[in-house]
């Protein structure tokens, strides 16, 4: 007997499609089917098309390139003998393929970072897609295969299966030294012992905390941008200097709808936020009537928990706020005051929108040619609330970085539209945070359940609270000097709440 997925009948497998058109800023996978069954070894190839906008690779500065975190999602519904839950598929650690099309690479993300491959203890979470050349434009590929081990995963030869494929971008942050804080007045700046310069960031090893020359201090040592007291920064705790993918914009509406309509409706009614206000659209009251009327616009409206469950549930981590200065700075120095642009300019009028709600969104009046584009007080005007993902980057007046405002390596609207939750080197909670990535599930209850993750207050270890989180990068309601790439004004803020100016964008160790 062999594996059977429905409806759609190719070499003795059947598959109920679901993974046509999943986007977010235009990225998307269609065409998925199963082929290639191994009824022996127990795993089949997993195949679709793969295909987004503005994707680049350079081998000159910032030397990165552009990625599709890619991973997949199966059930068995309960007409099938099964109990309808979508689970995480394990993958190989190789032997998958990328078809054709734009030349690709495909690496394996594991699903304990750093441990040997063991197809039983240690499977593939998902894979990392991106251009095998420099180049730029879009990123196209046909026939791309990834191999399932549903042997592993407790699937049975002959089991009649859903399948979901989900793809999210994401650009290479690569490895090297860099500075925190930038020698200027932001809000709870990181600073080099007692002077007043930034701090050089030079390796992942134990990092000495404390107001002494070559030691990582802060400007305040109280309140919610406090640099916590004196102590060790532990060699765990992601510190930026190893080379990570950052989710190139934040989690979008259509995201977060697609997460929820794979949830139990416990875990999911545990998960939505149920206002209408300020461009948040979700809708919806049971897992599978989820939608959005705002797909491609960041999602509002999300909490600490919130973001660590998608995070977890997607095989990606929360961002320390050492990496999310390295994201926004790279190795470039410091500019003093500057803001995720790399400049102190800022556009100052307010935006009207054209296209509102639909996947080209764009800037209608007063996009800045001079100076870096962004979400804040001043330009959302009467917009009331976040804008749509890359919208900047996408004017037909955008020359680059500063009117796109992107971060050193690509990265969209690290300054603005919404706060970026990251953990804090502000208290011990924080600094205990070792890096482990999610693992594709959550708690029955729809928590996290990552031990090492900050906000671990659940029984037995969920996350359903915040301690060892903070905020950084500014939001559409807020100040523009809270959008500096430096500014910690609530770096160490303990908040467990969904706000109206609060988003989630997560990493991953490659």
């Amino acid at each position: 007997m062999k594996l059977k997925l429905q409806r759609i009948i190719a070499a003795g497998f059947m598959l109920l499609l679901f993974a046509a058109n999943m986007q977010a800023n235009n990225i998307q996978v269609s065409n998925t089917k199963l082929t290639g069954q191994n009824t022996t070894d127990g795993y089949t190839l997993v195949q679709f098309d793969l295909t987004w906008e503005n994707s680049w690779r350079t081998s000159s500065a910032p030397n990165n390139w552009d990625a599709a975190w890619v991973f997949v999602k199966y059930r068995i519904t309960a007409a099938n003998g099964g109990d309808d839950l979508w689970k995480h598929a394990w993958l190989n650690n190789d032997n998958h393929h990328s078809g054709t099309g734009t030349g690709a690479t495909i690496a394996t993300g594991l699903l304990s970072p750093g441990s040997p491959f063991d197809a039983t203890t240690n499977p593939g979470i998902g894979v990392f897609i991106y251009r095998s050349a420099d180049g730029t434009g879009t990123f196209s590929i046909t026939g791309a295969q990834l191999r399932w081990n549903y042997g592993a995963n407790g699937v049975a030869n002959d089991a009649t299966v859903d399948v979901r494929v989900f793809a999210i971008e994401m650009a290479y942050v690569p490895e090297g030294t860099f500075s925190v804080g930038s020698g200027g007045t932001e809000s709870g700046r990181f600073k080099n012992g007692t002077t007043t310069n930034s701090f050089l960031i030079a390796s992942e090893g134990t990092l000495e905390i404390g107001n002494e020359d070559g030691k990582l201090w802060g400007s305040s040592t109280s309140g919610n941008n406090t640099i916590g007291t004196a102590g060790t920064l532990p060699a765990a705790f992601p510190k930026g200097f190893a080379a990570f993918y950052c989710m190139k914009y934040e989690i979008t509406q259509q995201q977060y709808v697609d997460f929820l309509n794979t949830l139990t409706q416990t875990q999911a009614t545990t998960r939505k936020y149920t206002g209408s206000a300020n461009r948040y659209a979700i809708t919806g009251d049971a897992v599978g009537s989820y939608a959005t009327a705002n797909p491609y616009v960041a999602c509002n409206y999300l909490s600490w928990m919130d973001g660590a469950a998608y995070m977890d549930w997607a095989g990606l981590r929360p961002m320390t706020e050492l990496e999310f200065e390295k994201a926004c700075r790279g190795t470039a120095t410091p500019v003093p005051n500057e803001y995720a642009w790399g400049t102190i300019t800022v556009a100052g009028s307010a935006y009207t929108l054209n296209n509102s709600g639909q996947n080209n969104e764009g800037i209608a009046t007063n996009y800045s040619t001079t100076a870096g584009n962004a979400s804040y007080n001043t330009t959302d005007g009467s917009i009331d609330g976040p804008l749509r993902v890359g919208i900047f980057a996408a004017h037909a007046s955008n020359t680059g970085r500063l009117t796109a405002g992107a971060s050193y390596y690509g990265i969209m609207e690290l300054s603005g539209n919404l706060w970026e939750r990251t953990v804090t080197v502000g208290n011990n909670d924080g600094r205990a945070f070792t890096g482990v990535h999610g693992n594709g599930a959550l708690s029955t209850n729809g928590h996290a359940n990552e031990t090492a993750w900050p906000g671990l207050t659940g029984s037995p270890g969920e996350v359903t609270g915040a301690t060892g989180s903070g905020f950084r990068g500014g939001g559409w309601i807020n100040l523009a000097s809270f959008m500096r790439a430096s500014d910690r004004v609530l770096a160490a803020y303990l908040d467990t709440f969904r706000s109206f100016s609060g988003g989630f964008r997560g990493v991953r160790v490659p």
